[in-house]
């Protein structure tokens, strides 16, 4: 007989204090405070208006549907709040002052707001857009030419900033923002091909403060739109309990197979990554509601972390809610939302495919055992709470319907709000939409500071030509060979996501690694999937994965052999950026290409991870021997490759292993049948 797990509650697990601690403690620097009283209500209060600020900017002067009347827009000091530079200084202000009063510089000073520390900076955030709203006119026309008031706020609006980065994703981002500005002033004494004309210091400031080149740049627009709405989006989702529905949804569709319990998980950290977006979150939620399920079926605590890290972290790349980066990725390429999702698609199968197979062949070598599991029924899930699949397909249905990105997001978050009151117990009352509408600005707080901090950082790059420079440095280094100059690439990213966040890495490649990969003839639209893609497995490589961590915080198991042992989960994907980077290699992200030819791409590289996989990991339909192991991995790699030769002979290599495999085991049948 099976083993019948229990399994915890979603709600319990969700407001467990520990479980908040730990994803605190590996999405950012510095625990938030749990403010009481009076400042809880201003936090609560800035954070809801802030919300419903974004959503009134997603929706001023749209058409309201099915009538003739649009959304009014509302000036402030004779100046209209939506224009771009206005919305993402009024913007900036309400999420620094956020930042200074949910976020504590230091630990010792978690228990109370301070007057010095924290208000002071929180005064300066307003001041700096309160002197860009008030003097409009005149200011946006002398980002190279400041006066010295401009001068002084603008020192104040950089300093603000990177403090409100370090207080949110550490010191490593800020610290990159300040050698990017020291560069800009120093270049003239800088070595080799990195030495270049200074800029003024006047200059410098007045840029990231007023221009459209600095902290006020595309990411930080990206951040005040797309992405809040997406939070926002994701909150509502989260309170009207689509988060508890897709885990219930994964236990209902696991069959009772050894490999049952691993399956599940990985199955429920992609349908909760769509609600989610993030790594660190899903694999802690998960965790703590699988993580006994793991342990009855025989997974060891390192297995466990790294099953639960490994599916979390693809949370990032599962459609239709994608991580900040892909927002990003929109609006640099000149693309609608709609089309990143189609190209994260394949790549996201790709990826949930070689963890599902690497988890099918160690649950064979760790004997795992069958479980039941105390879920509802498929059925009995659907019949009952059928509207929360909306949230599966309303964003893409909206964009689908010639609705732009923005005003999709809008249209799905009323609609998430509306539909749940079909029950009682997945309606918003009033104390659950405060809740949710203040959870949706909360969430967009680090990300907000990251992309400001990474404007500057990304402004001078591009101000200075030394992205051009370390381009220049990574296409020598890779002597013009495509394959080399992608590992090389690779490299740089992983350097670079040691210490900084997905989007962090994102942003600062796109000036620095996107031109080599283009200069060698890669579309620019499978560069920066190159980028995306290897900016998110920075998060499960060794030495530093924050995933990894997290799990084995959940599990007790040893953090590194976790981090290790979810590296090799995730190995296989990481030869997928290579596939789609290649000639001929956009059919694999359904761009730019016929559908025939799209169809197969994608089948061979489905069959080619499940060659690799089963060659590294010594397993097809039994287990392999040393020279299966050789032809299946070589055919893996071939049918990774686009081209018509290479498929030929990549399925030619892998039908004969399949073909000594079936053999094999039919002989053992036969030898071990009765007479």
């Amino acid at each position: 007989m099976s083993d019948v797990v229990v399994r915890p509650d979603f709600e319990a697990v969700q407001s467990d204090e520990k479980n908040r601690e730990i994803i605190e403690e590996f999405e950012s620097e510095a625990k938030t405070r749990t403010l009481t009283g009076w400042w809880a209500r201003f936090a609560t209060s800035l954070s809801v208006a802030t919300t419903l600020f974004a959503l009134y900017y997603a929706a001023a002067g749209a058409e309201i549907p099915f009538t003739s009347l649009q959304v009014p827009t509302i000036s402030v000091f004779g100046e209209t709040i939506t224009t771009k530079q206005i919305y993402e200084m009024l913007f900036l202000a309400a999420v620094l002052t956020l930042t200074f009063v949910l976020y504590p510089a230091h630990h010792r000073f978690l228990r109370h707001v301070s007057p010095v520390l924290d208000l002071v900076p929180a005064v300066g955030a307003v001041a700096i857009a309160l002197y860009v709203l008030l003097n409009f006119e005149q200011v946006i026309y002398r980002a190279n030419s400041p006066t010295p008031t401009d001068f002084v706020f603008g020192v104040i609006a950089i300093v603000v900033v990177l403090e409100a980065a370090r207080r949110t994703i550490g010191w490593h981002l800020p610290v990159l923002g300040l050698i990017a500005i020291a560069y800009a002033y120093f270049a003239d004494f800088m070595p080799g091909p990195f030495r270049g004309p200074p800029k003024n210091l006047d200059d410098i400031v007045a840029n990231q403060y007023l221009g459209t080149d600095g902290m006020l740049g595309q990411p930080l627009l990206v951040a005040a739109t797309f992405i809040i709405l997406f939070t926002i989006y994701g909150a509502i989702l989260d309170y009207t309990g689509a988060g508890k529905f897709y885990v219930d949804l994964a236990f209902a569709l696991t069959g009772r197979k050894p490999t049952g319990a691993a399956r599940t998980v990985t199955v429920a950290s992609f349908l909760l990554g769509t609600v989610s977006g993030s790594g660190v979150a899903t694999t802690v939620t998960l965790g703590a509601i699988a993580y006994p399920m793991l342990k009855k079926a025989g997974h060891d605590r390192e297995s466990s972390g790294a099953i639960l890290s490994a599916g979390g972290i693809g949370a990032v790349i599962s459609p239709p809610v994608l991580g900040p980066a892909a927002f990003i990725m929109a609006e640099l390429l000149r693309i609608s939302y709609l089309d990143v999702v189609i190209m994260a698609m394949m790549p996201t199968i790709l990826f949930y495919l070689g963890i599902l197979l690497t988890i099918e062949i160690d649950a064979r070598r760790l004997k795992a055992q069958p479980i039941v599991l105390d879920a509802p029924g498929f059925w009995w899930l659907t019949k009952r709470y059928w509207y929360q699949y909306t949230s599966l397909f309303a964003i893409i249905a909206f964009l689908l319907l010639g609705f732009s990105t923005i005003t999709a997001i809008f249209w799905s978050i009323l609609l998430a709000i509306v539909v749940p009151y079909i029950r009682k117990e997945t309606s918003l009352t009033p104390r659950k939409l405060v809740a949710a509408l203040s959870a949706g600005t909360r969430q967009v707080l680090s990300v907000a500071a990251t992309t400001a901090v990474a404007g500057i950082a990304v402004g001078i790059l591009l101000q200075t030509g030394l992205g051009l420079k370390i381009s220049s440095l990574i296409l020598t280094l890779g002597a013009g060979n495509l394959v080399l100059t992608l590992v090389i690439a690779g490299i740089v990213l992983w350097v670079l996501g040691l210490s900084l966040p997905i989007t962090a890495t994102y942003l600062v490649a796109v000036p620095t690694v996107i031109p080599a990969l283009v200069t060698l003839g890669v579309p620019p639209p499978a560069a920066h999937m190159f980028v995306f893609y290897y900016a998110v497995l920075s998060e499960v490589s060794p030495p530093v994965a924050l995933s990894p961590f997290a799990a084995a915080a959940i599990t007790g198991g040893n953090p590194y052999k976790t981090m290790m042992l979810t590296w090799k989960y995730a190995l296989p994907c990481f030869l997928v950026p290579f596939m789609f980077t290649q000639p001929d290699g956009l059919a694999l992200l359904w761009r730019d290409t016929t559908v025939p030819d799209a169809i197969v791409a994608s089948v061979s590289a489905v069959i080619g991870i499940i060659a690799v996989v089963a060659g590294v990991g010594g397993y097809l339909l039994r287990p392999t021997t040393l020279p299966e192991r050789a032809l299946l991995v070589g055919a893996g790699l071939l049918l990774l490759l686009p081209g018509t030769l290479q498929d030929a002979l990549g399925l030619a290599g892998f039908a004969v292993a399949f073909g000594l495999q079936f053999a094999r085991r039919a002989r053992e049948r036969l030898g071990a049948a009765p007479v």
